[in-house]
């Protein structure tokens, strides 16, 4: 029996014709090519090749790192030529219990379920939040904007409403803000304040100026405060507000343009 691969396919139900504007000529490889136009993922873009479904010029290359001249290089994918897909900047309220990951090898759920008989192309998530994190989390084909936005030096500020299992006092939250080293590396928060409190624990919002792995659960971890919820409710002037659990919209424009600049495509 013959397993069928799936068709190529973006929002013009045509191929795509990879075009790079790069005045110097620029080489790059083909895979990268295809994943900078918002094509598909590069990983994608690398089995399409090796499974000779992309052309470049009219002959078949299976090499993900053929170099392809910006600007110049026709690249069909399964024989077809048209335009990109159009440019999307997607905000989705990831539950928890989700792994932000196109494919996950053990099988789990991933966040790709929340956009299920959407007919989208392909859309990317920009940066993570962890499986048992909730709340803000944007997707796009724009692989510029996204680097934009997570960016460690000039991305914008990313805002938490985190519940801890114990009281906090003044001394855990000028701890979070000065930073503490854990495994070899120094974290610390942007800024931190109580929300409210209860009998036995609390809320607090932190606010962060990097993303790094699980920063906030290995951050209060180390003040031996453990996470009950983490979730994310903004991300610059970006904020979750009303949208439902599992829901998605697209990013207005204002809110896509105070987030980063777009690559005017």
């Amino acid at each position: 029996m013959t397993t069928r691969r799936p068709p190529f396919r973006d929002t013009a139900r045509g191929g795509v014709r990879a075009r790079v504007n790069d005045a110097k000529g620029a080489r790059h490889g083909l895979a990268r090519v295809l994943s900078k136009q918002g094509v598909c993922s590069r990983s994608e873009a690398a089995r399409w090749i090796v499974e000779g479904r992309v052309s470049v010029d009219g002959r078949i290359v299976r090499d993900p790192e053929f170099p392809v001249v910006a600007g110049r290089a026709a690249i069909r994918v399964d024989g077809q030529a048209g335009t990109a897909p159009e440019r999307l900047y997607l905000m989705l309220n990831k539950p928890r219990g989700l792994v932000t990951t196109a494919r996950d090898e053990q099988g789990r759920d991933t966040v790709y379920r929340c956009l299920e008989g959407a007919r989208l192309p392909w859309i990317a998530p920009v940066g993570r939040l962890d499986k048992a994190s909730e709340g803000l989390l944007l997707f796009t084909n724009d692989p510029e904007w996204a680097a934009r936005i997570t960016d460690p030096a000039h991305g914008p500020d990313k805002t938490y409403h985190v519940q801890i299992d114990r009281l906090p006092d003044a001394a855990l939250l000028q701890g979070l803000t000065d930073g503490v080293s854990v495994d070899g590396e120094t974290l610390s928060a942007h800024g931190v304040r109580i929300l409210r409190s209860g009998a036995r624990n609390a809320w607090l919002e932190i606010v962060l100026d990097e993303g790094r792995n699980r920063q906030i659960r290995r951050l209060l971890a180390a003040f031996d405060f453990g996470v009950l919820r983490l979730v994310r409710v903004a991300i610059g002037p970006v904020v979750l507000g009303e949208l439902g659990k599992g829901a998605w919209r697209a990013l207005e424009a204002h809110e896509r343009d105070a987030l980063a600049p777009t690559t005017g495509r």
